[in-house]
């Protein structure tokens, strides 16, 4: 199993976000520990998982129908 580990800096050159922004808004909100990035011996440093961050980055949204029904419901399709 390769994985690419890269630290915030590095990530940020990859994705076009600042490293703060990545550090203090996308982890534990869209990157989560486990799964996108690591903290190896229970250290301070963080490392992100490149491959997961892509596989994020490249995931389709779900999209679901939503009609507004006339009493202010809404009806999902």
């Amino acid at each position: 199993m390769k994985q690419t580990l890269l630290n915030a800096k590095e990530l940020s050159q990859r994705i076009k976000f600042s490293a703060a922004y990545i550090n203090h808004t996308l982890k534990d909100n869209v990157f989560f520990e486990g799964v996108h990035y690591i903290k190896p011996f229970g250290g301070r440093k963080i490392f992100y998982i490149w491959e997961e961050v892509e596989r994020e980055l490249f995931k389709k949204q779900q999209r679901r129908l939503v009609v507004p029904m006339a009493r202010g419901g809404v009806c999902h399709g």
